[in-house]
């Protein structure tokens, strides 16, 4: 095993400096630390100090922070590794609290089954509920079945419908934000809470300011969805002006498990199938 050095050396002006074995990126951080850290010395005696809010134990998360960095690179190259190997998918969203005896369940599992008899895999957040019973469509029918788990204390880990080596486990849900979308070829959002509603609304954002392609986003179960939209449309779009009329064709409603695969099929005649970028 190669050994690595930890002594610690000085530099020309008798500074300290990080291990060897911290590597470049680290050393970059430790110095523009330090130039911060001189920078706050150096602030005009003459200002005035400002009556600010102090933080708790700042020492401790100055530290803290800093090694999330790593952390969070760590997540995005597992993340983006695994998946460029894994074949079009299509992310189905949806509550965690589904049973398996509510029509959305069986919807979603439909739904799934048939998006796999097309040719896709299918992206979940490894959940149960709407989740598990799209993994469990996959499953079943032979399809692709990955699971982007994250730890939540009203959750009980991953469903068992998701591929051995499919199954990621994340700590920070911004990143697992990014790996649904990044490698979706479409949305299918079925009833869920605000989870769902955020991971929606992230994707319509992204499609709006066209920071991703626009790619098919389909809702399932008209009943449920059918509050919102009307509301959507009653006060962002006419009252409030807050969207354009052209936005309310980014979302398609039905109940329909063979119109959604339609509907992606149909989007894909004239496009390419490729991960969304730029994320």
């Amino acid at each position: 095993m190669r050994s690595s050095k930890t002594s610690r050396f000085a530099d020309s002006d008798g500074k300290e400096q990080v291990p060897f074995r911290l590597g470049k990126f680290q050393r970059i951080l430790q110095t523009k630390r330090t130039n911060n850290m001189e920078d706050d010395k150096a602030i005009n005696p003459e200002t005035p100090k400002r009556n600010t809010k102090a933080w708790n134990d700042i020492a401790e998360q100055k530290a803290s922070n800093s090694w999330t960095v790593f952390k969070v690179i760590a997540e995005f190259v597992d993340g983006y590794e695994r998946l460029n190997r894994i074949d079009p998918c299509i992310s189905i969203f949806g509550s965690a609290r589904t049973k398996p005896d509510n029509p959305h369940y069986q919807l979603a599992e439909r739904v799934a089954g048939l998006l796999v008899g097309a040719g896709y895999g299918i992206i979940t957040g490894g959940g149960p509920g709407i989740m598990e019973a799209a993994n469990k469509g996959a499953k079943d029918n032979g399809g692709i079945s990955v699971g982007l788990n994250i730890d939540l204390p009203f959750e009980q880990g991953y469903n068992p419908y998701i591929d051995v080596d499919k199954v990621f486990n994340f700590n920070y849900f911004f990143i697992r934000k990014v790996m649904f979308v990044k490698y979706a070829q479409a949305f299918v959002v079925l009833p869920g809470g605000f989870g769902t509603m955020d991971e929606l609304f992230e994707v319509l954002t992204l499609v709006q300011t066209k920071k991703i392609m626009t790619i098919p986003i389909v809702l399932m179960g008209v009943e449920f969805w059918k509050g919102m939209l009307d509301w959507v449309k009653d006060s962002l779009l006419e009252r409030y002006e807050t969207i354009s009329p052209q936005d309310l064709d980014l979302l398609p409603v039905t109940d329909d498990p063979e119109e959604v695969v339609q509907i992606i099929e149909n989007f894909y005649k004239d496009h390419s199938l490729k991960p969304n970028l730029p994320y």
